[in-house]
């Protein structure tokens, strides 16, 4: 069994280098950040996708989604502290701002109609007036992660 206090470090290290840098680290690199071998940040990034702490691409077990970060590029673009990140969806494109604690620029569409949408997001990581919908309750959104 791994270690509690090492797999909640390599979470720690994985959100410090998307703050960091806007893009996921390789199991490698949050490795080397710690100390560890690739092997044992490997086994960590897989305890937590088990525990829903990180999203792990099945085919290539890189690191898909550290929520709110996105490793892959989307429609829900966020520009903080002089970085691009993607965000997941729409609630998370508030939640960088949040937990970077920083003010952002968030930019995506309505998905109904395309329109594009800017809106300023201060640091606590609400916007005036932003509304989310989404369409399957929470329960469900493990069903189909990228989906949802």
């Amino acid at each position: 069994m791994i270690d509690d206090d090492l797999v909640w470090a390599v979470r720690a290290a994985v959100y410090a280098h998307f703050a960091e840098t806007g893009h996921a680290p390789s199991a490698a690199m949050a490795g080397a950040r710690l100390g560890l071998s690739e092997a044992e940040a490997v086994a960590a990034f897989v305890e937590l996708h088990r525990r829903h702490a990180l999203f792990l691409d099945e085919a290539t077990g890189a690191i898909r989604m550290a929520h709110p970060f996105s490793a892959i590029p989307t429609d829900f673009v966020v520009h903080a502290n002089g970085r691009q990140y993607w965000a997941n969806c729409a609630w998370d494109a508030f939640g960088i701002p949040a937990a970077l604690g920083a003010a952002a620029r968030a930019e995506m569409a309505y998905a109904d109609t395309g329109e594009r949408v800017r809106l300023h997001v201060p640091p606590e990581g609400a916007a005036d007036g932003a509304r989310v919908h989404f369409l399957l309750p929470f329960t469900r959104w493990y069903d189909d992660l990228v989906f949802t």
